[in-house]
């Protein structure tokens, strides 16, 4: 399981997150929402050790992740995309990233047939569609078969089908016992594939708990969401169609 403690992360004066407590359990989904600016992408780096915290404590059953010996045997994760390189083949990156933590190489082809990429493993990376480079980060971050999944906006980007795919297939891991954790902007998405949300706005959480309770009073998840966060949004429609946003943005932090 994933258990985030009183989390701070300051950046001079500011802080980008905020007291932040959190858990995400195994066999559940667990939805991390929030508007641009809202501390996402800097919770889910303290997380993965990319970054350290001011105070507080961010734990992967309960061990930092720089303390884990390999850590791809125990979380798996997927920031920004695949990260590989473009001229590499699906199979050679996957090699190299198992390699890193002594995992069998006979894994590299179970994951690829797993995430249907197993007719692409010959095929450079460049070559594939968004959805498909999404497939293969969601590859790499199975390797080590971890008992913790972390991915930040796994569906961004992807057409209807893509994202289709991606809610059964991370349905069917917290099915089997897995502790997922995946940050997004898309409200409707989320409220069809998690089972618990943690809502943050500018560094702070600002509601946690199961659909039903973080909706409360209002007609669906995404109308509770635009209530917790209207007044922490960045960038605010006016309406008329001059406006210079949304309300919301599709890029995290």
């Amino acid at each position: 399981m994933i258990e985030v403690s009183r989390l701070v992360k300051r950046h001079g004066s500011r802080a980008v997150v905020d007291d932040v407590n959190f858990t995400a359990l195994p066999g559940r989904v667990t939805g991390l929402l929030g508007p641009n600016g809202a501390g996402k992408s800097s919770t889910l780096r303290i997380l993965l050790g990319l970054d350290r915290a001011t105070s507080g404590t961010a734990l992967i059953d309960g061990s930092p992740y720089r303390s884990l010996q390999r850590p791809l045997w125990k979380v798996g994760a997927m920031l920004d995309g695949p990260g590989a390189n473009k001229g590499r083949t699906a199979r050679a990156h996957l090699r190299w990233v198992a390699q890193s933590n002594a995992i069998p190489t006979r894994r590299v082809d179970e994951v690829l047939e797993l995430t249907g990429l197993g007719d692409a493993a010959k095929r450079r990376i460049g070559g594939f569609s968004l959805g498909m480079g999404q497939r293969l980060g969601i590859a790499a971050a199975l390797l080590g078969n971890p008992d913790v999944l972390v991915l930040d906006e796994p569906t961004n980007g992807l057409d209807p089908d893509g994202i289709r795919w991606t809610r059964r297939f991370l349905r069917s891991l917290a099915d089997d016992g897995k502790a997922v954790l995946v940050s997004s902007h898309l409200m409707s998405e989320m409220e069809n594939t998690a089972d618990d949300f943690v809502v943050i706005a500018r560094g702070r959480v600002l509601a946690a708990g199961t659909a039903a309770e973080v909706t409360g009073t209002h007609n669906s998840l995404e109308d509770a969401f635009f209530a917790l966060t209207d007044e922490h949004t960045e960038y605010r429609g006016t309406g008329t169609g001059t406006g210079t946003g949304t309300g919301t943005d599709e890029a995290t932090s």
